[in-house]
Formats: structure tokens, sequence, C-alpha cells
């Protein structure tokens, strides 16, 4: 090994070291705070550190907005929570024009007022309570990084990331994601009910004294960087031709579709749903110590990536049959 080579291999390491170092005490500040969910908490993670957006469902009563407020705690972020109802109107998320006072002349203009989705982090409370309206407003934020009002286009700040939830239990009065806008979440995390002990140490914490977010253990900056060291891990040829392997077997008309696909699918997941898998699997094999991703990471984030992604015909509706298991199945196989 060349000296050169030495050195590049010997600074790789110490950025992989450092990765680990820094992103085990963001675990540890959402740990302090949320008592288990460790495979939600890592999924988050995996979303924040690759800029993508996530979709959170779970029962009321899980701490899914306590986990994004303590991460945007953590990282230092600038953080809004939009509680989304049926009368909430576009402006209510980007802002508005209103008549006020010009800085330069002091006459009568125009003058912006910038709304919740100005900020790093948000989060979109409920998210398919909103009119279809509103949420495309929210989608032109989440796929452009910016907001358009009266004819002006305004950038969002950097980072910036969208976390929406959903309750699953009661969908009267609610307005279905658009599958354009699912598509734009990197992963769809569940959460599950907590176990007794899990349950036990939550009682106890919340009860004993106010949960105190913990300070911020990254700079925007320093994030940032974290976000392109990800981005720049070499991804092996032959874990990238996997991913668009799986993805390819979840689309009923193609020639590589899975059996239980052709019979109970609709619609698969597109190319987004290929490059997720990759982003996420670098992601994952750097909080896992290591400097490349494989096909078991692949597998990993498999299915939160694709659950929202595969659209069931009538068949797997009167079978009872769900995306999870036609996923499950195809990793079986895969």
């Amino acid at each position: 090994m060349s000296e050169a080579t030495a050195s590049a291999v010997a600074t790789a390491q110490e950025k992989l070291t450092e990765f680990s170092q820094r992103v085990q005490s963001i675990r540890e500040s959402l740990h302090q705070v949320v008592v288990g969910q460790d495979a939600s908490i890592d999924q988050l993670l995996v979303c924040a550190l690759t800029g993508s957006h996530a979709l959170l469902v779970g029962v009321p009563g899980l701490a899914k907005t306590l986990m994004v407020k303590t991460l945007a705690s953590s990282f230092g972020w600038n953080f809004s929570r939009i509680q989304f109802t049926p009368d909430l109107m576009p402006a209510d998320v980007t802002g508005y024009e209103l008549l006020g006072r010009g800085e330069e002349n002091g006459g009568p203009s125009m003058v912006f007022r910038r709304g919740p989705i100005f900020a790093n982090l948000v989060l979109a409370d409920e998210i398919n309570r909103a009119a279809p309206k509103t949420q495309s407003a929210l989608l032109e934020a989440m796929a452009e990084h910016h907001v358009s009002v009266g004819g002006q286009t305004y950038p969002l700040p950097s980072p910036f990331l969208v976390v929406a939830t959903q309750n699953p239990i009661e969908q009267e009065g609610t307005y279905p994601l658009p599958e354009a806008q699912l598509d734009r979440f990197m992963m769809e995390i569940r959460f599950g009910y907590p176990s007794p002990e899990q349950e036990e140490e939550i009682v106890l914490r919340t009860t004993s004294g106010r949960v105190e977010l913990p300070t911020a253990a990254l700079s925007q900056e320093e994030f940032l960087e974290l976000c392109d060291l990800v981005l720049s891990v070499p991804v092996p040829r032959t874990v990238a031709s996997f991913a668009v392997r799986l993805c390819g077997s979840s689309r009923p008309e193609d020639e590589r579709a899975h059996t239980m696909v052709r019979d109970y699918v609709a619609w698969g997941a597109g190319p987004r749903g290929s490059q997720n898998l990759v982003l996420a699997a670098k992601a994952t094999a750097l909080l896992d110590g290591r400097t490349a991703p494989t096909e078991e990471d692949v597998k990993s984030v498999a299915l939160p990536i694709l659950r929202h992604r595969v659209i069931l015909n009538h068949r797997a509706i009167g079978d009872s049959v769900t995306a999870e298991q036609v996923i499950r199945s195809m990793l079986k196989d895969a």
C-alpha cells in the first residue's frame, strides 16, 4: 500500500470514527427523553442524515411528537409544529402577504409574513386532516425547498425536514395523502406499543417532573458535514443493482415482478424508491460503523421505505393482504 493510499484510508477511518461519536451522542440525547422505540429512533436518524422527510404512523400517546421535538433540540434546529385541521389554509402554512410599510421609502406596500414552514424541522401533526389544497402547499415545500406566494419564490432554510404524523385509528373526516406526496417521504415509520417494562419507565419519568429536552449536540454546519459524509460513501454496483431489482419486483407489469405482486399489487415503487433504498443503506452502514453498504443494509430499510409506495389492488383488500406481507415475501425471495 502506497503512502498516499494509507493516508487516505486513515483519513476515512478518522471521519468514520468522528461520525459514529457524533451520532452516538445524538442517540443518547434521544434516549434520555424517549423510552424504547429504538428502531423508530434509528429510522428517523437515517431520514435526518439523508435530508429526507419522514411519515410517522401510530396511535396517540406513543411519543411521536416528543421524539421529533427532541431530535430538533439535539441538532439545535429551529422547530415548528403545525396542527393540521380541515379548515387549515395554505397561507397558514406558507405565510401570506399583507399591506404594510416598505423598508425603503416607508410608503404602503405588500409585505410577506413568513409562516411556520420556515423552520429547519417542521412537524406536520395529523397531516391527513388537512384539505388537498393545503397539502399541495406543503408538497411544494417538500419537493422544491421553497414556497411561492404572491408570484414570489421564497427559499426555505437549510437543512429543511418535514416529519408528518398520521393517526391510523380514526379515518372519518380525513383526506388520504396523494401518492405523489407519499412518495416524497423516505420512510413510513410505524410506532408500536411499549413493553410493560418500558411503559413503567415512561410513567415514572413523566410523573416525576417536567421532561427536559437535551441541548444541541451539533451545530447546523456540523450536521451538514455529516450529510455530506453520507452522500460521499461509495456504493458497490451490486448493492445498487439489488436495490433497483427489489423495486422492480414490486411492479406488477415488470418481468421481474414477484408472484405475490402480480396477484395483489396495482402499482409498485418508482425510481425514488430505489434512490431512497441506497441512501438509507449508506446511512445505516455508517451508523453501524462500516464504510460501505451491503445488500443486507438494503433489506433492513426496505420495509419502511416501500410499504407506502406499494399500492394494493381490490383483490388484496378482499383477501386481507397487506403491503407489509407483500414486501416481506419479496424480501424472502430476493
